[in-house]
């Protein structure tokens, strides 16, 4: 499929501790047209949620209210975007509560794309994914949902596949905890049929490995750091970004100030390192926007609109144009991409006659 081309993004500029203009302009230059054609696709916003708390923001115009708009998803040149449909921990919740916690932010999502269509569209596939793009409209995956709406029966995560959503999060599921149990298996084994993916964030370190190796697709961890720079329990280990290698698997690096620090060179940093220990095929951007503007973000990484200057930052530090297309959008797409293979193939398993 051909790529689009279109007019490099405008950038939004609110860093405070960058290199003077004119050791970036280049960079910055080489960042949007780079943009126009591998536009980012970000692993994690949790817009859904906060406009399920404060429907009144309207998105379409610059908000305030909120870190995440389309004016500046635009400028940052966002072309993919994952919505997390996660809600906060809650305490002893029943069942019940989290499916239904989870069905009325599916229809927030949902009730967002039908008042933004022309610049959201959902996206169900890797061929939705570059279609979008190609139309100039910001594709937009359903998840993850919560793994504990699943109990002893798969009709949940068969019906939220029905409703769009295409990832699932194990962290906090009784059948994923310590490691897999036997129905964590057939879930695994369910997600791979119905090509969905499996977000390994918040998983203990142990669970991570057993779930990488046990799913036949790649599975991502749509937001998190390198915890070899930064211990925060939220951060990715070695260990499992060497699972995730093996398993060509997918770490998006968020931009949160208690994980990465407070600079758009700490997250640069991060990045660093994951490209190192993973490989360049298994790194990705999972920002995890969306909320109210109120806990700090890196300097320069503080709404969507930052992303060229990341980019840029990555160029001075002499990332190759081939990695970074990888990074904004070749590697999102191609776990997806994994994903479709593994269902087509288990499709076929089951056809064939015994």
């Amino acid at each position: 499929m051909a790529d689009l081309q279109d007019e490099p993004h405008s950038v939004g500029i609110g860093a405070e501790d960058l290199p003077a203009p004119t050791e970036v302009a280049g960079a910055l230059d080489r960042a949007a047209v780079l943009l126009s054609v591998h536009p980012v696709a970000d692993g994690c916003n949790t817009l859904v949620w906060t406009l399920r708390q404060s429907p009144y923001h309207d998105i379409d115009t610059p908000d305030t209210g909120v870190d995440t708009d389309i004016p500046r998803l635009r400028a940052g040149g966002v072309g993919a975007q994952f919505w997390s449909l996660l809600t906060p921990p809650p305490g002893p919740a029943v069942a019940d509560q989290v499916v239904s916690d989870t069905l009325e932010q599916i229809d927030v999502a949902l009730a967002l794309m039908r008042r933004y269509p022309d610049s959201l569209t959902l996206a169900l596939t890797a061929d939705d994914m570059a279609d979008a793009r190609n139309r100039g409209r910001i594709a937009s995956f359903l998840g993850p949902v919560p793994g504990r709406t699943l109990t002893d029966s798969l009709g949940a995560l068969r019906a939220f596949h029905a409703l769009g959503v295409r990832i699932l999060a194990p962290a906090g599921a009784p059948w994923a905890q310590e490691g897999l149990t036997a129905f964590g298996h057939e879930v695994v084994k369910e997600v791979n049929r119905l090509a969905m993916l499996l977000d390994l964030t918040g998983c203990p370190p142990v669970a991570a490995c057993q779930l990488a190796g046990a799913s036949k697709s790649p599975v991502i961890i749509s937001n998190t750091a390198a915890a070899a720079l930064n211990p925060h329990p939220g951060n990715v280990t070695d260990e499992v970004l060497l699972a995730l290698r093996a398993a060509n698997g997918l770490a998006m690096i968020t931009f949160d100030t208690a994980r990465t620090g407070d600079s758009l060179h700490a997250v640069a940093d991060h990045l660093d390192h994951v490209r190192a220990v993973a490989g360049p095929e298994c790194v990705g951007l999972g920002a995890a926007f969306g909320a109210e503007p109120r806990d700090p973000r890196p300097a320069g990484l503080t709404d969507p609109s930052g992303y060229p200057l990341l980019i840029a930052e990555l160029l001075e530090r002499g990332w190759p144009e081939s990695d970074l297309s990888l990074l904004t959008w070749g590697n999102a797409q191609r776990v997806l991409r994994d994903a479709e293979f593994t269902s087509r193939a288990a499709h076929h398993r089951r056809a064939a006659p015994s």
